[in-house]
């Protein structure tokens, strides 16, 4: 392995660590979901939303770190997906804008819309995030319409390399039946982990028993679209490419992938028995449920994403124009860019200890209904 494709491996791991991590914080999304359902009274709700309050700045951190990784290893995939189905992303980005401007406005003296307004944006962003962003993910194993020619830079007119061949602009992912199984599975995953975080961090007998109730439910039909999805994952047909970037079909492609890559198959067994024992925990009423499932979350997602873009797999298929497939040989930056980018990839573990350091101090004490009247 050469220097360019060491660094292309070590930038997709990157890149499918952050989007591990960034699932993993959605938890934030899935406790807003759940304001109305879990709280019964004001002082419950307060006490859910201040919990995802003190954490939704870490998955805005989370988010923003993994766009802008992806988009200095791997900008074609940047300009065609960003420029190509921007109708995903715009609605993604609008989610993230309401979460922002709902927790700065929804407690304030004289707000015009109401408090009741800005609990209902959460709530869309709840829902509406991680659905999107799951289906957005789905894209990376079932393809999308988008044609790339490398050549057209040099037109002056037009200098556009990539042009999406569908009307949508990316909403025809949600046509696709198991790119929605993937969204749903995210956002009940979200939802399963959101109520294991407020049994651990609520000190609240009443709201922990309302979670208790709920994840039962959750756990339930998280299970039923996730293992449904993961059947059809895979039985599928992937994309593998040869020595000179031709691609072609291949049938079991990522079922493939796990066999030729062991260690990426026992992330993804070691994962889902975390997320497996994390539930069982909460179902038991155990506190530190979050903490065994949520990591599992993170090594589920992590293996999903290593096969969509290592072995020789197109991480974006084209339907269009299978040769315009997306790999992480043809779409990803130069080897100058990549080197001087792998320095600047040191300061990731600083935003994780970032991350790690103002968790441990956010929740040192669990919340208390005492704490909703003394804080904004």
């Amino acid at each position: 392995m050469n220097d360019i494709s060491l660094l292309q491996h070590y930038w997709w791991f990157l890149v499918s660590l952050l989007g591990a991590l960034l699932v993993f914080l959605m938890f934030v999304q899935g406790g807003q979901s759940l304001i109305w359902t879990l709280g019964r009274t004001e002082e419950q709700r307060r006490m859910l939303l201040l919990a995802t309050g003190r954490k939704w700045e870490l998955t805005f951190t989370t988010l923003v770190t993994f766009g802008g990784a992806f988009f200095a290893s791997f900008p074609l995939f940047y300009s065609t997906s960003f420029g190509g189905a921007y109708w995903v992303w715009l609605l993604i980005l609008l989610c993230f804008v309401l979460q922002a401007v709902s927790y700065e406005f929804q407690l304030r003296h004289g707000n015009v819309l109401g408090t009741t307004t800005y609990r209902v944006f959460l709530l869309l962003n709840g829902v509406l995030g991680p659905l999107l962003i799951g289906t957005a993910v789905g894209t990376f194993f079932t393809g999308a319409e988008f044609v790339v020619n490398k050549s057209a830079v040099a037109c002056v007119s037009m200098p556009v390399i990539s042009s999406w061949a569908n009307p949508l602009h990316g909403l025809e992912a949600a046509l696709v039946p198991q790119n929605l199984l993937l969204g749903f599975s995210v956002l009940l995953l979200t939802r399963v982990l959101a109520c294991l975080y407020f049994m651990g961090s609520i000190a609240d007998e009443t709201l922990r028993g309302n979670c208790r109730r709920r994840l039962r439910m959750e756990c339930g039909f998280f299970l039923l679209f996730f293992l449904t999805w993961l059947g059809y994952w895979l039985a599928s047909i992937g994309y593998g490419y040869t020595a000179d970037g031709i691609v072609y079909p291949v049938q079991h492609k990522y079922l493939n992938n796990l066999l030729a890559m062991p260690a990426v198959a026992a992330l993804l067994l070691v994962g889902v028995l975390m997320v497996l024992g994390g539930m069982v925990q909460g179902l038991r009423g155990r506190r530190r449920a979050f903490w065994l499932a949520g990591p599992g979350s993170v090594l589920v997602v992590l293996a999903l994403l290593l096969c969509a873009g290592w072995n020789n797999t197109a991480y974006y298929p084209s339907l269009a124009d299978a040769q315009s497939s997306l790999t992480i040989v043809n779409s990803s930056s130069s080897l100058f860019t990549l080197k001087t980018m792998t320095i600047v990839s040191f300061i990731i573990p600083f935003v994780i200890a970032y991350i790690a350091w103002a968790w441990r101090v956010l929740d040192r004490t669990p919340i208390t209904p005492q704490e909703t009247q003394e804080e904004h």
